[in-house]
Protein backbone atom coordinates (compact mmCIF):
# COMPACT_ATOMS: atom_id res chain seq x y z
CA UNK A 1 0.00 0.00 0.00
CA UNK A 2 1.52 3.29 -0.88
CA UNK A 3 2.24 5.71 1.47
CA UNK A 4 -1.29 8.05 0.41
CA UNK A 5 -3.66 4.93 0.80
CA UNK A 6 -2.14 4.04 4.49
CA UNK A 7 -2.33 7.84 5.58
CA UNK A 8 -6.10 7.77 3.74
CA UNK A 9 -6.79 4.47 6.02
CA UNK A 10 -5.98 5.63 8.88
CA UNK A 11 -8.30 8.67 8.63
CA UNK A 12 -11.13 6.00 8.03
CA UNK A 13 -10.48 4.03 11.04
CA UNK A 14 -9.72 7.23 12.81
CA UNK A 15 -13.79 7.79 12.18
CA UNK A 16 -14.70 3.75 13.03
CA UNK A 17 -13.17 4.84 16.11
CA UNK A 18 -14.85 7.66 17.10
CA UNK A 19 -18.12 6.53 16.35
CA UNK A 20 -17.53 2.53 18.31
CA UNK A 21 -18.13 0.83 14.88
CA UNK A 22 -16.24 -2.14 13.34
CA UNK A 23 -17.12 -1.21 9.26
CA UNK A 24 -17.57 1.60 7.08
CA UNK A 25 -19.68 1.28 3.80
CA UNK A 26 -18.51 3.49 0.85
CA UNK A 27 -20.83 3.98 -2.14
CA UNK A 28 -19.91 7.56 -3.52
CA UNK A 29 -17.74 8.26 -6.34
CA UNK A 30 -16.12 11.78 -4.35
CA UNK A 31 -15.17 8.76 -1.23
CA UNK A 32 -14.73 5.93 -3.61
CA UNK A 33 -12.60 7.69 -6.11
CA UNK A 34 -10.44 9.51 -3.02
CA UNK A 35 -9.73 5.97 -1.14
CA UNK A 36 -8.90 3.71 -4.61
CA UNK A 37 -6.28 6.52 -5.69
CA UNK A 38 -8.32 8.06 -8.77
CA UNK A 39 -9.78 4.52 -10.18
CA UNK A 40 -12.96 4.96 -12.76
CA UNK A 41 -15.09 3.30 -10.71
CA UNK A 42 -17.94 3.78 -13.10
CA UNK A 43 -19.39 3.02 -16.55
CA UNK A 44 -21.97 6.41 -17.12
CA UNK A 45 -20.03 9.47 -16.31
CA UNK A 46 -24.07 10.26 -14.53
CA UNK A 47 -24.31 7.27 -12.80
CA UNK A 48 -24.03 5.71 -9.49
CA UNK A 49 -20.63 4.17 -9.10
CA UNK A 50 -20.27 0.10 -9.94
CA UNK A 51 -18.43 -0.84 -6.54
CA UNK A 52 -18.65 -0.51 -3.08
CA UNK A 53 -16.15 -0.60 -0.36
CA UNK A 54 -16.33 -1.96 3.12
CA UNK A 55 -13.32 -0.65 5.14
CA UNK A 56 -12.87 -2.68 8.44
CA UNK A 57 -9.89 -2.72 11.00
CA UNK A 58 -9.07 -6.11 9.65
CA UNK A 59 -8.51 -4.45 6.02
CA UNK A 60 -10.65 -3.65 2.85
CA UNK A 61 -13.76 -5.24 1.00
CA UNK A 62 -14.39 -4.54 -2.69
CA UNK A 63 -17.65 -5.25 -4.09
CA UNK A 64 -18.37 -5.77 -7.32
CA UNK A 65 -20.26 -7.50 -10.39
CA UNK A 66 -17.74 -10.17 -12.11
CA UNK A 67 -18.48 -8.54 -15.09
CA UNK A 68 -16.37 -5.72 -14.20
CA UNK A 69 -13.85 -7.55 -12.79
CA UNK A 70 -11.30 -7.93 -15.51
CA UNK A 71 -11.16 -4.47 -16.41
CA UNK A 72 -11.09 -2.88 -12.73
CA UNK A 73 -8.18 -5.57 -11.38
CA UNK A 74 -6.08 -4.85 -14.53
CA UNK A 75 -6.07 -0.96 -15.55
CA UNK A 76 -7.88 0.58 -12.07
CA UNK A 77 -7.60 -0.87 -8.59
CA UNK A 78 -4.78 -0.68 -6.23
CA UNK A 79 -3.59 -3.73 -4.53
CA UNK A 80 -4.47 -5.26 -1.18
CA UNK A 81 -8.34 -5.48 -2.15
CA UNK A 82 -10.57 -8.34 -1.00
CA UNK A 83 -13.04 -8.88 -4.07
CA UNK A 84 -16.28 -10.11 -3.48
CA UNK A 85 -18.08 -10.73 -6.75
CA UNK A 86 -21.50 -11.24 -8.19
CA UNK A 87 -23.79 -11.66 -11.21
CA UNK A 88 -24.63 -8.85 -13.03
CA UNK A 89 -28.23 -9.89 -12.98
CA UNK A 90 -28.27 -10.20 -9.45
CA UNK A 91 -29.17 -7.47 -6.96
CA UNK A 92 -25.91 -6.26 -5.39
CA UNK A 93 -25.08 -7.73 -1.95
CA UNK A 94 -25.99 -5.67 1.00
CA UNK A 95 -22.96 -4.57 3.54
CA UNK A 96 -23.29 -3.98 7.05
CA UNK A 97 -21.32 -0.76 8.76
CA UNK A 98 -21.37 2.35 9.01
CA UNK A 99 -23.14 4.22 5.71
CA UNK A 100 -21.92 7.06 4.23
CA UNK A 101 -24.90 9.37 5.16
CA UNK A 102 -24.37 8.69 8.86
CA UNK A 103 -20.60 9.96 8.36
CA UNK A 104 -20.75 12.41 5.66
CA UNK A 105 -18.98 15.45 7.77
CA UNK A 106 -16.32 13.28 8.69
CA UNK A 107 -15.59 11.90 5.04
CA UNK A 108 -15.14 15.41 3.76
CA UNK A 109 -12.58 16.27 6.39
CA UNK A 110 -10.87 12.79 5.79
CA UNK A 111 -10.19 13.69 2.12
CA UNK A 112 -10.05 17.61 3.07
CA UNK A 113 -6.03 17.89 2.35
CA UNK A 114 -4.56 16.74 -0.51
CA UNK A 115 -1.82 14.45 0.28
CA UNK A 116 1.45 14.62 -1.77
CA UNK A 117 0.29 12.39 -4.72
CA UNK A 118 -3.16 13.50 -5.25
CA UNK A 119 -1.32 17.05 -5.37
CA UNK A 120 0.90 16.21 -8.17
CA UNK A 121 -2.35 14.82 -9.98
CA UNK A 122 -4.48 17.84 -9.60
CA UNK A 123 -1.98 20.22 -10.20
CA UNK A 124 -1.51 18.40 -13.81
CA UNK A 125 -5.02 18.47 -14.87
CA UNK A 126 -5.48 21.92 -13.79
CA UNK A 127 -2.76 22.92 -15.28
CA UNK A 128 -3.86 21.30 -18.70
CA UNK A 129 -7.50 21.67 -18.55
CA UNK A 130 -6.37 25.60 -18.35
CA UNK A 131 -4.30 25.34 -21.44
CA UNK A 132 -7.32 23.51 -23.02
CA UNK A 133 -9.80 26.39 -22.49
CA UNK A 134 -7.44 29.19 -23.77
CA UNK A 135 -6.21 27.43 -26.78
CA UNK A 136 -10.02 27.02 -27.44
CA UNK A 137 -10.41 30.79 -26.68
CA UNK A 138 -8.04 31.23 -29.00
CA UNK A 139 -9.18 29.28 -31.68
CA UNK A 140 -12.83 30.06 -32.16
CA UNK A 141 -14.32 32.87 -34.10
CA UNK A 142 -17.49 34.45 -33.92
CA UNK A 143 -19.57 32.88 -36.36
CA UNK A 144 -18.43 29.52 -34.36
CA UNK A 145 -21.82 28.06 -32.22
CA UNK A 146 -21.99 27.62 -28.46
CA UNK A 147 -22.07 23.96 -29.01
CA UNK A 148 -19.40 23.98 -31.69
CA UNK A 149 -17.36 25.62 -28.62
CA UNK A 150 -18.13 23.33 -26.18
CA UNK A 151 -17.69 20.12 -28.96
CA UNK A 152 -14.27 21.72 -29.40
CA UNK A 153 -13.69 21.52 -25.57
CA UNK A 154 -14.44 17.83 -24.76
CA UNK A 155 -12.61 16.44 -27.23
CA UNK A 156 -9.55 18.16 -25.86
CA UNK A 157 -10.05 16.98 -22.95
CA UNK A 158 -10.80 13.66 -23.57
CA UNK A 159 -7.71 13.11 -25.64
CA UNK A 160 -6.07 14.18 -22.29
CA UNK A 161 -7.51 11.47 -20.11
CA UNK A 162 -10.05 13.81 -18.58
CA UNK A 163 -13.69 13.35 -18.65
CA UNK A 164 -15.88 16.50 -19.27
CA UNK A 165 -18.37 17.02 -16.42
CA UNK A 166 -19.57 20.55 -17.36
CA UNK A 167 -19.25 22.50 -20.47
CA UNK A 168 -21.59 25.86 -20.67
CA UNK A 169 -21.13 28.19 -23.27
CA UNK A 170 -22.57 31.72 -23.45
CA UNK A 171 -22.73 33.72 -26.59
CA UNK A 172 -23.26 37.33 -26.24
CA UNK A 173 -26.84 36.43 -26.83
CA UNK A 174 -27.11 34.60 -23.61
CA UNK A 175 -24.50 36.23 -20.87
CA UNK A 176 -27.13 36.54 -18.76
CA UNK A 177 -27.68 33.26 -17.37
CA UNK A 178 -25.32 31.40 -14.97
CA UNK A 179 -25.40 28.29 -16.24
CA UNK A 180 -25.72 28.43 -19.98
CA UNK A 181 -25.91 24.90 -21.52
CA UNK A 182 -25.02 25.03 -25.24
CA UNK A 183 -26.67 25.91 -28.02
CA UNK A 184 -26.90 26.91 -31.79
CA UNK A 185 -26.71 30.26 -31.05
CA UNK A 186 -23.24 31.87 -32.59
CA UNK A 187 -20.79 33.22 -30.31
CA UNK A 188 -21.37 36.78 -31.98
CA UNK A 189 -19.35 39.39 -29.87
CA UNK A 190 -17.74 37.37 -27.25
CA UNK A 191 -18.41 34.35 -24.79
CA UNK A 192 -18.22 32.70 -21.50
CA UNK A 193 -16.84 29.38 -21.21
CA UNK A 194 -16.78 27.28 -17.84
CA UNK A 195 -15.64 24.00 -17.51
CA UNK A 196 -15.96 21.00 -14.90
CA UNK A 197 -13.04 17.90 -15.66
CA UNK A 198 -12.49 14.39 -14.06
CA UNK A 199 -9.16 13.04 -14.11
CA UNK A 200 -7.54 10.56 -11.65
CA UNK A 201 -11.38 10.95 -9.34
CA UNK A 202 -10.50 14.90 -9.28
CA UNK A 203 -12.37 17.27 -10.53
CA UNK A 204 -11.18 20.70 -11.82
CA UNK A 205 -13.44 24.24 -12.45
CA UNK A 206 -12.50 27.05 -14.13
CA UNK A 207 -14.27 30.25 -16.33
CA UNK A 208 -13.09 32.17 -18.96
CA UNK A 209 -14.53 35.06 -21.39
CA UNK A 210 -13.41 36.01 -24.71
CA UNK A 211 -14.26 39.32 -26.57
CA UNK A 212 -13.93 39.65 -30.53
CA UNK A 213 -13.94 43.46 -30.15
CA UNK A 214 -12.85 45.88 -27.47
CA UNK A 215 -15.30 45.65 -24.43
CA UNK A 216 -17.37 48.65 -23.25
CA UNK A 217 -16.93 50.61 -20.07
CA UNK A 218 -19.69 49.40 -18.95
CA UNK A 219 -18.19 45.36 -18.97
CA UNK A 220 -14.86 46.40 -18.33
CA UNK A 221 -15.89 47.71 -15.38
CA UNK A 222 -18.33 45.09 -14.58
CA UNK A 223 -15.57 42.45 -15.10
CA UNK A 224 -13.50 44.57 -12.65
CA UNK A 225 -15.52 45.00 -9.73
CA UNK A 226 -16.73 40.71 -9.85
CA UNK A 227 -12.70 40.49 -8.86
CA UNK A 228 -13.23 42.44 -5.99
CA UNK A 229 -15.63 40.27 -5.04
CA UNK A 230 -13.81 37.26 -5.45
CA UNK A 231 -10.79 39.42 -3.28
CA UNK A 232 -13.27 38.81 -0.33
CA UNK A 233 -13.29 35.05 -0.32
CA UNK A 234 -9.37 35.02 -0.98
CA UNK A 235 -8.64 36.99 2.23
CA UNK A 236 -11.27 35.32 4.30
CA UNK A 237 -9.46 32.40 3.71
CA UNK A 238 -7.85 31.24 6.67
CA UNK A 239 -7.89 27.54 8.18
CA UNK A 240 -10.29 26.82 10.81
CA UNK A 241 -12.78 29.32 8.89
CA UNK A 242 -16.27 27.87 8.28
CA UNK A 243 -17.23 27.70 4.95
CA UNK A 244 -20.17 29.90 5.77
CA UNK A 245 -17.78 32.43 6.56
CA UNK A 246 -16.37 32.54 3.38
CA UNK A 247 -19.87 32.98 1.92
CA UNK A 248 -20.60 35.50 4.14
CA UNK A 249 -17.83 37.34 3.21
CA UNK A 250 -19.10 37.02 -0.33
CA UNK A 251 -22.03 38.04 0.38
CA UNK A 252 -20.84 41.18 1.70
CA UNK A 253 -18.45 42.30 -0.81
CA UNK A 254 -21.37 42.17 -3.44
CA UNK A 255 -22.88 45.52 -2.34
CA UNK A 256 -18.88 47.01 -1.47
CA UNK A 257 -18.40 46.51 -4.81
CA UNK A 258 -21.62 48.10 -6.15
CA UNK A 259 -23.43 45.16 -7.65
CA UNK A 260 -27.45 44.20 -5.68
CA UNK A 261 -27.19 43.81 -2.02
CA UNK A 262 -28.83 39.99 -2.93
CA UNK A 263 -26.81 39.41 -5.28
CA UNK A 264 -25.00 36.01 -3.72
CA UNK A 265 -28.65 34.64 -3.65
CA UNK A 266 -29.01 34.56 -7.72
CA UNK A 267 -26.15 31.82 -7.97
CA UNK A 268 -24.15 29.80 -5.99
CA UNK A 269 -20.93 31.16 -5.17
CA UNK A 270 -18.70 27.66 -5.20
CA UNK A 271 -16.72 26.03 -2.17
CA UNK A 272 -14.39 23.37 -1.50
CA UNK A 273 -13.26 21.53 -4.58
CA UNK A 274 -11.53 18.05 -5.14
CA UNK A 275 -13.31 14.87 -5.59
CA UNK A 276 -16.69 16.69 -5.71
CA UNK A 277 -17.83 19.57 -8.24
CA UNK A 278 -18.21 21.34 -4.43
CA UNK A 279 -16.62 19.08 -1.82
CA UNK A 280 -19.12 20.92 0.03
CA UNK A 281 -20.23 23.74 -1.49
CA UNK A 282 -20.86 26.74 0.68
CA UNK A 283 -24.20 27.45 2.21
CA UNK A 284 -25.57 29.45 5.20
CA UNK A 285 -25.55 26.14 6.78
CA UNK A 286 -22.22 24.41 5.95
CA UNK A 287 -20.16 24.21 9.37
CA UNK A 288 -16.73 22.70 7.60
CA UNK A 289 -14.09 24.33 8.27
CA UNK A 290 -11.17 24.91 5.67
CA UNK A 291 -7.99 23.61 6.07
CA UNK A 292 -4.35 24.65 4.54
CA UNK A 293 -3.52 22.02 1.60
CA UNK A 294 -7.01 22.26 0.57
CA UNK A 295 -8.41 23.33 -2.80
CA UNK A 296 -11.25 25.66 -3.62
CA UNK A 297 -13.07 26.67 -6.89
CA UNK A 298 -15.12 30.15 -6.32
CA UNK A 299 -17.58 31.37 -8.79
CA UNK A 300 -18.89 35.16 -7.93
CA UNK A 301 -21.49 36.12 -11.09
CA UNK A 302 -23.57 38.86 -12.24
CA UNK A 303 -25.22 39.01 -15.42
CA UNK A 304 -22.33 39.32 -18.00
CA UNK A 305 -19.71 38.85 -15.30
CA UNK A 306 -17.84 35.65 -14.07
CA UNK A 307 -14.69 34.65 -12.23
CA UNK A 308 -13.89 31.36 -11.66
CA UNK A 309 -10.59 28.88 -10.61
CA UNK A 310 -9.50 26.15 -8.71
CA UNK A 311 -7.05 27.52 -6.28
CA UNK A 312 -5.09 25.77 -3.70
CA UNK A 313 -4.69 27.07 0.10
CA UNK A 314 -1.30 26.80 1.08
CA UNK A 315 1.29 27.76 3.40
CA UNK A 316 1.86 27.32 7.04
CA UNK A 317 0.94 29.30 10.42
CA UNK A 318 0.21 32.69 9.90
CA UNK A 319 1.75 32.59 6.12
CA UNK A 320 -1.15 31.00 3.85
CA UNK A 321 -1.24 31.91 0.19
CA UNK A 322 -3.91 31.31 -2.43
CA UNK A 323 -2.38 29.43 -5.08
CA UNK A 324 -4.30 29.31 -8.49
CA UNK A 325 -4.12 25.99 -10.26
CA UNK A 326 -5.49 26.84 -13.24
CA UNK A 327 -3.49 29.72 -14.39
CA UNK A 328 -2.45 29.62 -17.75
CA UNK A 329 1.33 32.04 -18.20
CA UNK A 330 -0.83 32.92 -21.47
CA UNK A 331 -3.96 34.18 -20.15
CA UNK A 332 -4.44 38.14 -19.58
CA UNK A 333 -4.84 39.08 -16.09
CA UNK A 334 -4.31 41.95 -14.02
CA UNK A 335 -3.29 42.48 -10.31
CA UNK A 336 -6.19 42.42 -7.54
CA UNK A 337 -5.50 42.54 -4.07
CA UNK A 338 -1.79 41.32 -4.74
CA UNK A 339 -2.78 38.68 -6.84
CA UNK A 340 -2.77 38.24 -10.90
CA UNK A 341 -6.11 37.52 -11.27
CA UNK A 342 -7.98 36.56 -15.19
CA UNK A 343 -9.72 39.43 -17.41
CA UNK A 344 -11.33 38.49 -20.70
CA UNK A 345 -9.59 37.72 -23.26
CA UNK A 346 -8.92 40.40 -26.25
CA UNK A 347 -9.04 38.90 -29.62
Amino acid sequence: MNADRATKRARLLRILDDRGADALVLTSAASLAWYLDGARIHVSVAADPIVAMRVTRDGDELVLSSNERPRLLAEELPSGLTLREYDWYEPAPSLDGLPESAVAAELRAARRVLLPGELGRYRALCAEAAAVVTDALLACAPEWTERRLAAHVAGELVARGAEPLVILVAGDSRARYPHPAPTDAPLGSGAMLVVCARRDGLIVNLTRSVAFAEPDAAARDRQRRILDVEAAAFDAMRPGVPLREILEAIARAYPAAGFDTDQWRRHHQGGAAGYAGRDPRATPFVEDAIASGQAFSWNPWVPGAKVEDTVLLAGRDEHQTVEPLTADARWPTIDVGGRARPVTLLR
